[in-house]
């Protein structure tokens, strides 16, 4: 098979036949639109299940916050914002109930916000429908297509890790 690429009509030359090639500007939207289907499926499927105020940003927050706790200058750290914008997210996780601010037993004028039951709830419940979301995923696509894309791209993110800091990568 030989592919050629004719300049004037942006297609591609397959055997002789003309193959219409996607624009460059496609791919990130679509990978964008698959992740915001399978987020906004997500937070639909947590308000059903006792968490209707859960959002995108909070569980970027609830993961930057790990099992261990994190100070307001480590989640901003590691979200990529501001201590003062990472504060604002913790207030309002902590008015929902999903964290709590505690002394820090090596350093008492330190706070850690730590995860609370709910917060670990919700992450659980989270993982469990991410799960089920695959399962779709798989079932439309088949288990050997999704396995190769899951694959593929992370061949193509960058080999230092998946960061978490989206709210700053969008902007302020």
């Amino acid at each position: 098979m030989v592919n050629v690429v004719d300049e004037k009509v942006n297609q591609v030359v397959e055997s002789g036949k003309r193959v219409r090639e996607t624009p460059g500007f496609e791919l990130p939207l679509l990978l964008f639109a698959g992740f915001r289907s399978i987020i906004d499926r997500l937070h639909a499927e947590l308000a059903e299940q006792g968490h209707p105020d859960a959002r995108p940003a909070y569980g970027f927050a609830m993961q930057a916050i790990g099992r261990e706790g994190a100070t307001a200058s480590e989640i901003g750290r590691r979200l990529g914002v501001s201590k003062q914008a990472a504060g604002k997210t913790v207030d309002r996780l902590e008015h929902l109930g999903y964290v709590a601010r505690v002394d820090d037993p090596a350093d008492a004028r330190r706070k850690v916000v730590r995860l609370t039951s709910r917060g670990f709830d919700s992450l659980g419940r989270s993982a469990a429908i991410f799960d089920e979301l695959r399962k779709e995923w798989a079932d439309t696509l088949g288990i050997d297509r999704v396995r190769a894309l899951e694959a593929d791209l992370r061949t193509m993110v960058p080999s230092d890790g998946f960061r978490l800091d989206v709210a700053g990568w969008f902007g302020p």
